[in-house]
């Protein structure tokens, strides 16, 4: 790749704790932020800014971003910049319902290139929070977007696909490749979109969690062996047909599912 296409480290080097790879590819860079589209006015907080390679071009559109790292030299950097506001935090210590209603009455849009060591614990950590939320754009190890966009009978559909698509309407929007980062990760990754849909009425997310870690608890096995075991063990009587496997099964059967369990 040209020299030309390649930001530089400003002398912080990728600490392996941390998870970090750096963004460096400037044409990447641009499509990523294309596809966010940030405008003037919008509640935008970024996930692990690091050297500011996404930061920098949106910021330069929305003129004010709010920045969530962890690491303590970069933040010194960060805080440096009057457009930004920094929190020194572990995301998964940050409270996004507090941020929501400090940024009120808009909803929050949410960007980053997420640590891969901790990509799904952070997803799972703001799933509570998607009514505040516009949209998320996360780059991600490509493999796990593939599950998070896998449909019904695709051997990528999983847990993560149902229990993120109850909720969000999800699509890969940018490939990268190990090339576009500094140092270069061993996998391929992508940026996936996820857009909050109305949250179905009744429905316990902790339930579901439980029905849906069932069922793909041994995904070779039909559904009898397991999910068909636990309805039968808490007495649940319903029509539904356990002769399939977990990766048959629509989402929207297992949201009637837990619904039904619930009543």
């Amino acid at each position: 790749m040209p020299p030309d296409r390649k930001s530089s480290h400003k002398g912080h080097f990728a600490r392996k704790r941390f998870g970090q790879h750096f963004l460096a590819d400037v044409g990447v860079i641009e499509d990523i932020v294309r596809a966010i589209k940030p405008k003037p006015g919008q509640a935008l907080v970024e996930i692990g800014p690091g050297l500011g390679a996404m930061t920098d071009p949106v910021v330069a559109e929305c003129e004010h971003l709010t920045v969530i790292e962890l690491d303590r030299d970069l933040v010194q950097r960060l805080r440096q910049r009057p457009e930004l506001t920094v929190i020194e935090s572990d995301v998964l210590k940050v409270d996004f319902g507090a941020l929501a209603l400090e940024r009120a009455p808009r909803k929050l849009r949410v960007i980053g290139n997420l640590p891969y060591n901790i990509s799904t614990p952070i997803l799972f950590h703001l799933l509570p929070w998607a009514d505040h939320v516009e949209d998320q754009h996360f780059m991600l190890q490509k493999e796990v977007v593939d599950r998070m966009v896998a449909g019904p009978g695709c051997k990528d559909y999983g847990r993560l696909s149902v229990m993120l698509q109850w909720r969000y309407h999800m699509e890969s929007v940018v490939d990268v490749p190990p090339t576009a980062f500094d140092p270069p990760p061993r996998v391929d990754s992508a940026v996936v979109r996820m857009v909050p849909l109305p949250p179905p009425e009744g429905i316990n997310q902790k339930l579901l969690g439980e029905i849906v870690t069932v069922a793909f608890s041994q995904r070779r096995k039909l559904l009898r062996h397991t999910l068909g075991a636990w309805l039968t063990t808490r007495g649940v009587d319903v029509d539904f047909n356990v002769t399939r496997r977990a990766e048959e099964v629509p989402v929207a059967e297992y949201l009637a599912l837990a619904k039904h369990c619930q009543a």
